[in-house]
């Protein structure tokens, strides 16, 4: 367990960690997933099996960490990324986002080159699976018709339907704090690799929506995999074939 932040908001985030070869493989997990998940298991697994390092956890409200769903917001879950990959990695890293964790994967990297060079230099590749990007505003807020906007803004908190498990916790503070957080369409550069892997039959995330990323997403290293019958999860043994493939090349 680390402890994230002080007093009244100090949370235990839940990790496993195994040191091994480097690069090591640094998974971000997505919105109301956790380290237990298939990929995330099975990249664990991989690492093990081919020497390499890896890292996952559980954002606060998750799995075996502290908190509540409740309390989640973006800026909570990239807090804690922070200090997991700062207090527990050592030396480069692959860093992998699956949905939301895609969405941390670039909002992680953009802060370390703002504000932590070092720690940025230690990130040589990111590796994106259905990346939700600004997914608060494009993929939440946008899409609620009016009547769970204005649930949301008067009783702070909506339960959406989920087809995986239980309904997803959508709070006012998380739509709000996410706005902070937005890499709005604005061109980026990550300046180094980046792997997408995409399903064309994804609801959750569309196709359309990875498209925009990739248009602004700047530099030559943007590399898109589509995969024509894959849905969100892309958990099948034919997608963790495709994505320990292209972890492979990353290394």
């Amino acid at each position: 367990m680390l402890t994230v932040g002080a007093g009244s908001d100090a949370r235990e985030i839940a990790y496993i960690s195994h040191s091994s070869g480097e690069p090591g493989l640094f998974w971000l997990p997505g919105f109301m997933s956790d380290m237990a998940s298939t990929k995330a298991t099975a990249m664990a697994d991989w690492a093990d099996a081919h020497g390499r390092s890896s890292t996952r956890f559980d954002y606060s409200g998750h799995g075996q960490s502290s908190g509540s769903m409740e309390n989640g917001t973006l800026g909570r879950w990239l807090e804690e990324a922070e200090a997991v990959f700062t207090n527990v990695t050592t030396g480069p890293q692959i860093v992998i986002g699956s949905s939301m964790g895609g969405n941390i994967s670039l909002l992680l990297l953009r802060k370390f080159l703002r504000d932590r060079p070092d720690a940025a230099a230690r990130i040589k590749a990111l590796l994106l699976i259905a990346p939700a990007w600004d997914m608060t505003e494009e993929l939440m807020w946008k899409r609620f018709p009016e009547d769970t906007r204005r649930e949301i803004m008067e009783t702070g908190l909506f339960r959406q339907p989920s087809a995986y498990a239980a309904p997803y916790i959508i709070t006012r503070n998380l739509i709000e704090d996410g706005r902070k957080h937005l890499l709005a369409r604005e061109p980026f550069d990550p300046g180094r690799p980046v792997t997408i892997l995409q399903g064309l039959q994804d609801a959750d995330v569309p196709a359309e929506h990875t498209h925009e990323l990739v248009k602004f997403l700047k530099g030559d290293k943007v590399k898109l995999i589509e995969i024509p019958d894959g849905e969100h999860r892309l958990s099948r043994p034919q997608d963790l074939d495709l994505l320990f493939s292209e972890i492979g090349k990353l290394l």
